[in-house]
């Protein structure tokens, strides 16, 4: 709407000047090589005007053919550049289908058509990849990694194929020039991290977490330092303590839940003298986390102490969580250090129906420490190597005995509490017992078929009727306790089909060679007689 009003205004404008010099005439004269001319002053404008668009119109042809062989360059250049283009999307959509003889074709083509392009670069090297042609590969991100803009996609390049070909010093000095060029990028941060914990080398890996704090989530990195930090006061344990406390108590800090920290800055306040800020710390780590490690720790809050002492402080820990395995075994095995067999006993007594590992081998210390009963801890022995496993520290797959700050795959933060193997459940259909069994209906009695003479000259038992197998089987039934149903604990497996003998391998096998018979050959004639007429 704007604009249509400001088109009428510039009309008006136009009209107005028109009609302003249509009302003031006026007389031009033009002296010029003995020539006069005279005309109206209208005239003379629109002459000028004419003059003036006439002088464009060729000015412009004189500059387009001036300028006609950069125009051709011009065209003939984005025509290639077009060319190229769509060999590189060519390309690149034939690498994702896994053609790798028109990935081949298009990169060649990129390459002559677009020579330096950054994406005929990288189609180049995807190729590369995808024939197994591992040195032209390198060659064309070592290429990418010479220019600004794809400096970081060449380096990218290049760390792979130095993993590939297991050259981790090649992959750890890309990996560093990676970060040089830009310490937020995620994968190049990553790398050094890890190659620093393979080595061990925590303060190292503390720096390299630092410089990719910023391509982090916050919890992640608090995650992260704080594992950090606890494997660096694992290490300098025995070597510097403060350091280690110092280290321990900023992990707790950033992790209260992680259980290695917790439990090394209990002991270390503790045998600093501070029992009661250990306590804090191992009772807040224990709330959410109740762990073994933890309830060691607290066990040992103060040296010296008797054992009916810790026995009481188990108890107090216990309290927190009630209803927990772990306090229940804690207070177990402090109650067996005091000789207090019936509070072990009362502590375990929930779980002693479907015992772990761990309760049945403690119950087993209980009767050889209170009883000495051989039997007993021979059964309970026996138990324990059926039972449940419980929680250990694993990762990728592996047991071990301790935390570690690294997986056995280079994962940092890899171990975890938890059953070994307790992701993999059995999704298939099990076979499943009813509480109580569908009543059957009784048939009666069918008469008896007519014997031969023969035959009835033998006398047989008689046949219990039915009615009282029955009546028979409820009274028994009367007596017996009642039991539980069994629990459905088979997988349903169907069992392949049997192929059976291949017929083309022996045609005669088709063909059974002896009939089977649905009653057996009558002895004599007077049965074959008889046979006849049933």
């Amino acid at each position: 709407m704007i604009r249509v009003v400001l088109f009428l205004i510039s009309v008006a404008i136009i009209a107005a000047g028109f009609v302003w010099f249509a009302d003031r005439p006026g007389d031009v004269a033009i002296t010029w090589m003995g020539y006069r001319t005279e005309t109206s002053l209208m005239v003379a404008a629109l002459a000028v005007a004419a003059l003036i668009v006439v002088v464009m119109f060729v000015w412009s042809i004189v500059r387009g053919i001036i300028r006609s062989p950069e125009q051709v360059s011009l065209f003939f250049r984005h025509r290639r550049a077009m060319k190229g283009y769509l060999a590189i999307s060519r390309g690149l959509i034939a690498i994702g289908a896994g053609d790798m003889r028109v990935a081949r074709k298009s990169a060649d083509e990129a390459a002559r058509l677009s020579p330096g392009e950054p994406l005929a670069l990288l189609l180049a090297a995807q190729s590369a990849q995808l024939a197994g042609d591992r040195g032209a590969a390198e060659h064309a991100f070592r290429a990418m990694s010479t220019r600004a803009d794809t400096k970081l996609l060449g380096l990218r390049g290049l760390y792979i194929e130095a993993q590939r070909r297991n050259d981790m010093t090649a992959a750890r000095r890309v990996a560093q020039e990676a970060v040089r060029e830009q310490p937020s990028l995620a994968w190049a941060g990553q790398a050094v991290l890890d190659d620093h914990c393979a080595a061990n080398d925590w303060a190292g890996a503390l720096l390299a977490l630092e410089q990719m704090k910023s391509g982090l989530d916050k919890a992640d990195y608090r995650r992260k330092r704080a594992v950090l930090l606890t494997a660096r006061a694992l290490a300098l344990n025995d070597i510097e303590r403060d350091t280690s406390l110092a280290n321990a108590l900023e992990a707790v800090k950033l992790a209260p839940d992680l259980v290695p920290a917790a439990a090394l800055a209990g002991r270390r306040l503790a045998e600093a003298g501070e029992a009661r800020k250990a306590g804090k710390i191992l009772t807040a780590a224990w709330k959410i986390n109740p762990h073994p490690d933890i309830a060691d720790a607290y066990a040992n809050l103060r040296f010296g102490d008797t054992a009916r002492a810790r026995l009481t402080r188990m108890q107090t820990l216990a309290e927190k969580l009630p209803g927990q395995l772990e306090g229940a075994l804690a207070v177990a095995r402090a109650a067996l250090e005091a000789q207090e067999f019936g509070v072990a006993r009362a502590a375990l007594a929930p779980y002693l129906s479907a015992p772990t590992q761990r309760v049945a081998a403690l119950m087993a210390q209980i009767e050889a420490a209170e009883h000495s009963d051989e039997g007993r801890v021979r059964e309970w022995m026996a138990r324990a190597m059926r039972a449940a496993g419980d929680p250990v520290w694993t990762a990728d797959g592996v047991v071990s005995d301790r935390w570690l700050p690294v997986s056995p795959n280079g994962r940092l933060d890899g171990y975890q509490w938890k059953l070994p193997l307790a992701e993999l459940g059995s999704s298939r259909p099990v076979i499943e017992f009813a509480e109580a069994p569908a009543a059957v209906p009784i048939e009666p009695p069918r008469p008896p078929e007519p014997a031969p003479r023969e035959l009835e000259a033998q006398p047989e038992a008689a046949p219990e009727p039915p009615l009282r197998k029955v009546a028979k089987a409820a009274a028994v039934s009367k007596t017996k306790p009642a039991t539980k149903p069994v629990e459905a604990i088979i997988p349903l497996v169907h069992a392949p089909d049997d192929p059976g003998l291949d017929s083309s391998l022996n045609p005669g096998l088709d063909v059974d060679p002896v009939p089977e018979t649905t009653s057996p050959p009558p002895k004599d004639a007077w049965q074959r007689l008889l046979q006849l007429f049933r």
